[in-house]
């Protein structure tokens, strides 16, 4: 590839001889033509259109007969660049795409086109720095300007005016500064209607809550109302007797024509209180949710989904004479303790359904609750007001008898704090081999720590609840009067009153 490398004559480098045959040139070629290219119309006839259209096109465009002008065929690189060799004018030519030709230019061409790649003048013989000419005349003249020389600043362009300018170019780009488009507004309203949705009152980032709509004129306010709408002077009397919150706010009055309206003497005074109305009452959206009550209503399943599913009895415990008013199962879940309203309490086995054990306690059982520990097969029940510690009888012989030695209490002695009674008693039950505890109330409930160790009674009225230790110490035992050789019985009562 060849570089242009011209300059002027003043500026150029070598002999006389060639600057001499490269004018020789320019003018034989400037007689040759006798019209600048200008005057030359275009040989193409593809019109006014780009050139990419026809890219991948065979032709590119149509003569006056609407036929084809197909493209030329340029010459390939290697044959290109052998030409070149053999031609030395041949960096002077150039490939015209509009006319799919090849244009030679002239030395002139040249220097101008070298020229203006190096940043100067097209033409040598333009001065770029004339002579200052000072055209305006000082003499003589009433406002004379002044003489100073022009300031650096004028001349150089203001760095800070770029950075500013750098700045909002990149917020435009980022999308940090964004333009609002204009739109294009309906020309009709509605008077009357909801401006929750108007452009003029969507604000940026805040909930506009249109103002209350003030109540529409009905035929009270006309100035012809009907006969029935206009009131007496009895009732007008009525109305100065009234309190100014129920006094109306309007009594309607008849004209003969709209000309004879006189203005209302309230005008400004309502308008007042209007936007003191508006300004002063706090005003919050409301959501209104419109919800079908049936579908908050949970789906339930189908009995296709449920199944299997117990259809059939598979066991009934019969025996009870009385409805059944308490349950409890063991720890093991082997065997099951029932209280009835027919003073039983029965010890059930749950695989085969088997009445192991009636305890026939005369009262009614109110509450029944079997110890959670496998070693100490012991019921406690509510009976009647009392409280009855039972051996169930289940499990094996040595676990009967150390049953049978913790459920037994030995004589009480007297107390040490004088005649003050204590919140229980604990009293034997021979009848059952097990213990009685009388309160002074009738006892509600009772249940059984998850280890075994402590059980509680409730008593609705006075005692909120006792709590009763099974393991104490022994020194414990002479304070209470509790005699006990393997497992203690309770020596330590936690009373709490309301």
């Amino acid at each position: 590839q060849a570089s242009l490398s011209f300059e002027d004559s003043g500026e150029g480098s070598g002999s006389d001889a060639d600057s001499d045959g490269l004018e020789e040139e320019d003018d034989a070629a400037a007689e040759e033509s006798d019209s600048s290219e200008d005057e030359v119309a275009p040989r193409n006839t593809v019109g006014n259109v780009p050139l990419q259209w026809y890219k991948d096109e065979e032709h590119i465009g149509y003569d006056i007969s609407a036929r084809k002008i197909k493209k030329r065929d340029r010459e390939g690189r290697i044959d290109s660049f052998l030409s070149s060799k053999d031609n030395d004018d041949d960096w002077l030519k150039i490939w015209d795409d509009y006319n799919a030709e090849e244009v030679k230019i002239t030395k002139e061409e040249a220097k101008i086109i070298s020229r203006m790649m190096k940043g100067k003048t097209p033409h040598a013989n333009v001065d770029p720095y004339p002579d200052y000419v000072d055209w305006f005349e000082y003499a003589d003249k009433g406002h004379p300007l002044s003489n100073a020389p022009e300031p650096k600043r004028r001349f150089v362009p203001s760095k800070w005016e770029q950075k500013k300018v750098v700045k909002l170019v990149r917020a435009i780009r980022k999308g940090w500064i964004k333009f609002d488009k204009p739109k294009d507004e309906p020309n009709y309203y509605l008077l009357w209607g909801d401006d929750t949705d108007t452009a003029d009152n969507k604000r940026q980032g805040l909930s506009y809550i249109p103002a209350p709509k003030p109540n529409l004129p009905g035929h009270e306010e006309s100035y012809n109302p009907s006969v029935e709408y206009i009131p007496t002077q009895e009732e007008i009397d009525n109305y100065q007797l009234m309190y100014e919150e129920d006094r109306p706010k309007f009594i309607p009055r008849r004209f003969e024509s709209l000309r004879s309206v006189p203005a209302y003497e309230k005008a400004l005074r309502e308008g007042f209180d209007r936007c003191l109305d508006l300004y002063l009452c706090p005003r919050t959206r409301k959501k209104r949710i419109n919800i079908d009550p049936e579908s908050l209503k949970p789906k339930l399943p189908s009995k296709k989904d449920l199944r299997p599913y117990p259809r059939t009895c598979y066991l009934e415990f019969k025996g009870h004479g009385g409805p059944v008013t308490s349950l409890s199962v063991e720890a093991t879940g082997q065997w099951i303790a029932s209280g009835s309203s027919d003073g039983t309490i029965r010890v059930w086995e749950v695989e085969t359904g088997r009445c192991l054990k009636v305890f026939n306690v005369g009262a009614d059982v109110h509450h029944i609750s079997w110890n959670p520990s496998p070693e100490r097969p012991i019921l406690a029940a509510i009976v009647g007001r009392d409280l009855l510690l039972l051996n169930a009888e289940v499990g094996d012989e040595e676990t009967q008898v150390r049953t049978k030695e913790l459920l037994h209490v030995g004589e009480p002695t007297p107390e040490d704090d004088g005649d003050k009674k204590p919140a229980v008693r604990w009293v034997n039950n021979d009848k059952f081999d097990g213990i009685t505890l009388i309160h002074h109330r009738a006892a509600s409930t009772v249940e059984w720590h998850s280890k075994g160790d402590y059980f509680t009674t409730v008593v609705p009225t006075d005692i909120l609840f006792a709590l009763f230790n099974l393991q104490v110490m022994h020194e414990h035992n002479n304070k209470y009067g509790l005699n006990y050789s393997v497992l203690e019985l309770p020596c330590n009562i936690l009373t709490i009153s309301r």
